[in-house]
């Protein structure tokens, strides 16, 4: 894979452990209802050590060139919480992971690790959708003191409410590859045939709408 690019290599890596799955003709039923010809779980990545290797390097890579004034790692809760901590080892910085909600026993953290006021953090998530949970992390990050920097991300679907919801937030956001990368080499490898791009590059633009459609 030396002559792809990181988005390229990325997709194949996902397609070739079966972490991304794409079934145009029996969509999968996300948990919002959604109809969705894809469905991706990225911690079956870690099953994997090469492919675990070279995802957690890509993100550091990503962090030195975008984010070289970041002191500590955040995980996304749950699948951002080993990606992030390969991430933070890699480049020997502190790590903490953030729940979506506090504990409701115990000590009621909803971080966990040690976050320093003033902190300049870069939050690592494995998938984007339309953005909700992950920035409910930075709202966290932010209101314990840290400086949030961005957010990295193994995949992203490309939705365009999800790049408005970042925008509104104003939390730069960087990811390996995306959906029209994956679809790219989905193509190239033989996983879908060609007559299904047209449906499936409908979904993204409108995902409510094309699962209406499927019914």
């Amino acid at each position: 894979m030396d002559s792809l690019t990181v988005q390229q290599a990325v997709a194949r890596h996902l397609l070739a452990v079966q972490a991304v799955r794409l079934r145009p003709d029996a969509p999968f039923t996300w948990s919002s209802g959604w109809k969705s010809p894809i469905y991706c779980d990225n911690r079956v990545t870690l099953a994997d050590p090469a492919v675990r290797s070279f995802i957690k390097n890509a993100l550091a890579d990503v962090i030195r060139e975008n984010f070289p004034a970041a002191e500590a790692i955040a995980g996304v809760a749950t699948a951002g919480i080993p990606q992030g901590a390969l991430v933070a080892d890699v480049l020997d910085l502190p790590y903490c992971y953030v729940r979506p909600e506090p504990k409701a026993h115990g000590m009621g953290k909803q971080i966990e690790g040690r976050l320093l006021p003033g902190q300049n953090v870069v939050v690592i998530e494995d998938l984007i959708s339309t953005g909700g949970s992950s920035l409910k992390v930075v709202d966290a990050l932010r209101a314990a003191g840290a400086n949030v920097l961005g957010m990295a991300a193994i995949f992203t679907y490309g939705f365009p409410l999800a790049d408005q919801n970042f925008a509104d937030r104003q939390v730069p956001l960087v990811c390996l590859s995306h959906y029209d990368a994956l679809l790219t080499e989905a193509q190239a490898l033989n996983y879908i045939p060609a007559n299904a791009l047209d449906s499936l590059a409908a979904w993204r633009q409108n995902p409510a709408e094309w699962g209406n459609s499927k019914q």
